[in-house]
Formats: C-alpha cells, structure tokens, sequence
C-alpha cells in the first residue's frame, strides 16, 4: 500500500480494522515518523535544518517561515499539512493519521496534543480505529495544555483558552475555553 493511497482510505471515515493492510502501513509511517522526531528532537538544528526536518515528516514542502520549538511528537506525519507563518511550541504531540490542516498564522502553545483517531467503544472491537481531521483556520491561536479532538474545525482568527478540551467546532474569532471547551466571548 502506498502512503497516498493509505491517505485517502483515512480521508474515508471509514472504520479501520486492527491488522488490516491499512493498520499495518499506519505502524509503519509511524516507525518513519518516530525516525524523524528522534531527529528533530535529540539535537541541535539550525531554523534551516528543522524547515527540512517538518518536511520529510511531512512530505510536503514546509515554508520557510515555519518556527517550531522542539520537542515535537508525531506518529504519522504524512497527513499533516502547514500553512505559512506557523509557530508550534515545545511538547506538541500530532496524531496526525486523520489528517491536520493548519492555516496561516497560526500560533499553538507549549503541549498541545491534536487526535485524529479514535478507537471503537464496543470491546471486542476496541483495537478498530475511526479517523476523522482537525482543521485549524487562519490566525488562530491555541494556548498551551490544549487538547484537539479528531473531526473539529477550529475558526478563523479564534483564540483557544490554555487547557481546554476541544471536542465541537470552535466558530470564527471567538474566545473558547473549559472542558469541554465552550465559547466564552466573540472577539
């Protein structure tokens, strides 16, 4: 299976069976993706070094504007696609399977963990997966200890409070906080 075409089975919705042929090229991006932030993570790189680094893992071209912060997380890479001008900060963990988009401008704080799969709720069944992308629009900025859950869309220009559990679309331009996060003013 290749990665585009594991990409577009994930774009499906479609429930992914444990040790089907899909489950098996998801471990082994995974093992890819787990190569590259040992790399990102476990040295030095210059701004130049960690625009290529973002690049690899993601398989995409990352603008030069791109900043981040390391440690970074990810355990699949190839469904991760960022815009211009984006700032990821220290310990930020992408379960990236279902695909994240993040806008321009974008600022995410120190911790943040975005969750594009989910696993099945009946037990006999609770190593299936469901995916589902989280997207991030334009000039948002999500505080630190945010948690993403897989299927929300996150605004344009909205501001996620530190610690909040998003689990519903964030609507533009609005303060949104809390567990599960709530919009508590428009901007």
């Amino acid at each position: 299976m290749t990665t585009s075409e594991f990409l577009s089975i994930m774009e499906s919705g479609n429930v992914i069976p444990a040790g089907s042929p899909i489950h098996v090229k998801m471990h082994e991006l995974s093992q890819e993706a787990i190569r590259i932030t040992m790399e990102i993570n476990n040295s030095y790189h210059t701004h130049e070094e960690i625009v290529a680094l973002m690049s690899e893992l993601t398989g995409t071209e990352v603008h030069e504007s791109f900043g981040l912060f390391p440690p970074f997380y990810s355990d699949c890479g190839k469904n991760i696609r960022i815009g211009k001008r984006v700032f990821i900060n220290s310990g930020c963990k992408f379960q990236d399977q279902g695909g994240i988009t993040i806008g321009d401008d974008v600022l995410i704080g120190h911790n943040c963990v975005i969750a594009t799969i989910n696993h099945a709720m009946e037990p006999d069944k609770r190593a299936d997966m469901t995916a589902a992308p989280v997207k991030i629009c334009d000039k948002v900025w999500i505080g630190a200890n945010v948690t993403i859950l897989q299927g929300v869309t996150i605004g344009e220009g909205a501001v996620i409070a530190a610690g909040a559990v998003v689990n519903k679309d964030v609507p533009a331009r609005t303060v949104a906080g809390g567990i599960p996060a709530k919009v508590l003013k428009q901007l």
